[in-house]
């Protein structure tokens, strides 16, 4: 079946304010006379519908309205014309996709994350009861910060016993208050959070640990091993280190640290079926260099036959450009008001197949506040965007998909990362290296008082309690996906050509991918619309 026939269906229905499930779609191109059979539907159509669905269509078909289609050359099965099939990235070397993929001709029991995922086939599994979708540490509606003192130091507290709990397992720990009375040449070891590093005149490194009881230094000789970890460090992260007092007790010498980090013998779930999920970010309605276009054939691309399989679509912030976000940024939106860009976003959501399920958590563009962690969206905004009834939840949150566990986290803090480690570290042409960072340390912004506005809560909804299967985020507009230590980190690139503001602090972004991750292998495609 041609793409064009759903698509030209899709923006109809969207042009009409309504939504419509992949199956509706592909019945009503199947018809003898689609344009007829559409109008039959939308005649019949509850009033309070807002989805087309199969049955709705199927209901005028057996009526015989436009007599429907019975030639079996011209059947929903007909595969898509090969030359409406988006490109891959295999002819686009500047997407950055983390390991090397599989040399061709090899075989193994699971496909490194860069190589492609087996077409779908067949239709998109719709029944509720195949389907498994949960939500965790969403904290939308929980927000109790007032900014007063005793909140910032609920919240590091909390941290520090979430994340020390992990660390004290690994290390003989005293208190940073025992350390102190301990004689001297003693072999120690803390757990804290790192409240200062700085260099001494010699080229060592003092780095301050912080617990609930004080302040402790350590001293990281030049000489030894492990000194390149002093560049990973970030203010307010949770480390531990083991060492040696000096004789009079007054600071310890470093022997060892080590991080939160997620376990090496971490083995990530998979679903039991063949499904698969979109994870996309930074669309950027309102913004003059929005691809509208590109989104279009993506989203009639997941009408097709190939995406059958595609029954999540996990959209990791930055639904709209936003209004004042930064310098002279009204000179670049082709949409002023800021509900108005919300409005055209659920527009172009609505051309998305209904029967796809949507959870969506906002980033530093949309209308919520700043500080992370940052609540989903209020009432008013849901309404706007209800005709897909997605799931708005806060960023981060857990989201549990057919058994396999997504970290959602829109990435501001990534920023951080790749301005404070060196490049080889974190860069923001491999995003993904920067996330096995956050990853390491296990949060998803651990440094407070920097570029990422923090808000104290009574918990740190920040910390990776639970090791993710997946990790995603987006915010830097670059697309990079790799593996640490099992788990699967995607940041996603963006919707958005560069705008004069992007040129002005050289950001050149990957713009118009879809990765699409299939569950059962965590095996990751990009498809390519721009």
């Amino acid at each position: 079946m041609p793409l064009e026939a759903p698509a030209r269906i899709v923006s109809e229905l969207t042009s009409r304010g309504y939504n419509a499930e992949r199956e509706a779609v592909t019945k009503l191109a199947a018809a003898n006379d689609p344009a007829t059979a559409l109008e039959r539907v939308l005649e019949e159509l509850p009033e309070d519908a807002l989805v087309v669905r199969a049955d709705h269509v199927e209901a005028v078909l057996a009526n015989g309205a436009d007599g429907g289609r019975t030639d079996a050359a011209r059947s929903t099965t007909e595969p898509s014309s090969p030359s409406q099939t988006p490109p891959s990235t295999t002819d686009d070397p500047s997407v950055s996709t983390g390991t090397e993929p599989t040399p061709s001709g090899g075989s193994t029991a699971r496909s490194p994350v860069e190589t492609g995922g087996s077409n779908a086939a067949g239709g998109r599994a719709v029944d509720p009861e195949v389907r498994s979708l949960e939500i965790s540490n969403d904290m939308t509606g929980q927000s109790t910060g007032t900014g007063e003192y005793e909140d910032f130091v609920a919240v590091f507290r909390d941290r520090l016993e979430k994340l020390g709990s992990k660390l004290k397992g690994r290390v003989n720990h005293r208190p940073a208050s025992a350390i102190e009375d301990m004689p001297g040449g003693s072999e120690v070891a803390m757990v804290g959070l790192v409240n200062d590093v700085r260099s001494t005149a010699s080229g060592h490194w003092l780095i301050e640990l912080e617990d609930a009881t004080g302040t402790f230094p350590w001293l990281v000789m030049k000489d030894r091993e492990y000194v390149d970890l002093v560049d990973e460090l970030l203010c307010d992260e949770a480390l531990a280190m083991e060492g040696t007092l000096s004789d009079d007790s007054g600071i310890a010498f470093v022997d060892s640290m080590h991080f939160p980090d997620v376990p090496r013998t971490h083995e990530p779930s998979t679903a039991d079926r063949h499904v698969q999920a979109a994870l996309i970010s930074d669309v950027h309605v309102g913004s003059e260099e929005f691809m509208a276009d590109a989104w279009n054939r993506f989203a009639d691309w997941l009408h097709t036959e190939e995406a059958g399989h595609v029954e999540y679509l996990l959209l990791a912030g930055d639904m709209v450009e936003g209004v004042g976000v930064y310098p002279d940024q009204d000179e670049e939106l082709d949409i002023v008001d800021i509900y108005e860009q919300y409005e055209a976003f659920s527009e172009y959501l609505k051309r998305v197949p209904g029967d796809v399920e949507i959870v969506m958590i906002p980033g530093n563009h949309d209308a919520v506040r700043l500080a992370e962690p940052q609540p989903g969206f209020d009432e008013e905004l849901r309404e706007i965007m209800s005709a897909h009834d997605a799931r708005i939840v806060s960023n981060p949150s857990m989201v549990t998909v057919e058994g396999v566990s997504v970290l959602m986290y829109h990435g501001v803090s990534l920023d951080e990362v790749i301005a404070e480690l060196p490049e080889e570290k974190a860069s923001y042409d491999e995003p993904h290296k920067a996330m096995y960072q956050l990853l390491k340390k296990r949060h998803v912004a651990p440094q407070f008082g920097g570029h990422t506005r923090l808000a104290p809560e009574e918990k740190d909804y920040l910390v990776i309690d639970e090791v993710p299967d997946i990790f995603h985020t987006g915010h830097v507009h670059k697309l990079g996906f790799g593996k640490y230590h099992d788990v699967l980190a995607i940041n996603s690139g963006c919707w958005q050509a560069q705008t004069d503001f992007q040129k002005s602090v050289n950001i050149d972004p990957d713009a118009g991918f879809a990765p699409i991750v299939d569950l059962d292998t965590l095996d990751v495609t990009v498809q390519k619309f721009s």
